[in-house]
């Protein structure tokens, strides 16, 4: 069996720092990274052409960009999900019925991944996307993950990733969050109101099978849109109903 390595290897950790400053800066000449990075040029070129070798790294002139291998590689590590192989069809319906944008999303190393969004006739434009990382505590998506997780892996979610307050509106205690995750539970869904971007609601619901947390299912509209009342009890139970939907879709493959 192998061992996990007790010490990250260096060539590895310099290849990555090279293309996480691609990715940031859509693009650079060797000269830019060597400005912004702790190596000297001809490793520079050397961990650039070793990329470009192997189809990750695609230049331009003078200059170096990522290439699509990683959404190839991204696609197929999706497809492989359940939750998005079963799940598309009931987001764009979920979308469709409410139109409003509906998300899914897992969680992966303590952060939620969007794995696929639909977007109803009047669905919001937001910072998010198919591959976005984000926290789990401050949107109704996340939260409703974080409900169905032990909470000793909650525990160390928070102890990694803290509780960082994106609007006034955001739970910062860990306490206080904990209740919230307890009231997810008892109701089966989770709601946001402006915790993570201002005027925005949100309604999040697990999909489970067998007592395995999948990840969840949500929609998100503006706060106007709702009135006072937030969201009716209508839109709640379908959202729960399509959570529960694609968990029986997936159990029964």
């Amino acid at each position: 069996m192998e061992r996990e390595a007790n010490h990250p290897v260096r060539t590895t950790e310099k290849s990555l720092a090279v293309v996480e400053h691609l990715d940031a800066t859509d693009g650079a000449r060797i000269r830019d990274l060597e400005a912004e990075l702790d190596m000297t040029k001809g490793a520079i070129h050397n961990h650039l052409s070793t990329l470009r070798e192997h189809g990750y790294v695609v230049k331009s002139g003078n200059e170096y960009r990522l290439s699509f291998e990683f959404l190839t590689l991204g696609g197929r590590v999706r497809s492989r999900t359940p939750l998005y192989e079963f799940g598309r069809e009931k987001a764009d319906q979920l979308a469709a019925d409410t139109d409003m944008l509906a998300n899914l999303m897992t969680e992966e190393d303590g952060r939620g991944v969007y794995l696929y969004q639909a977007r109803g006739d009047y669905a919001v434009n937001l910072d998010t996307h198919v591959g976005y990382r984000i926290p789990l505590h401050n949107i109704a998506i996340g939260k409703a993950i974080l409900a169905y997780l032990p909470d000793e892996r909650v525990d160390e979610i928070i102890d990694r990733w803290g509780l960082p307050a994106a609007t006034e509106k955001t739970t910062t205690d860990r306490d206080e969050l904990f209740a919230e995750l307890e009231t997810v539970r008892e109701q089966g869904y989770a709601t946001e109101h402006g915790e993570r971007t201002e005027s925005l609601a949100c309604i999040g619901a697990p999909v489970r099978v067998d007592g395995e947390l999948l990840g969840a299912i949500s929609i998100s509209a503006p706060t106007h849109r709702l009135g006072t009342d937030g969201f009716d009890e209508d839109i709640i139970g379908e959202v729960q109903s399509t959570a529960n939907e694609l968990a029986l879709d997936i159990k029964y493959k």
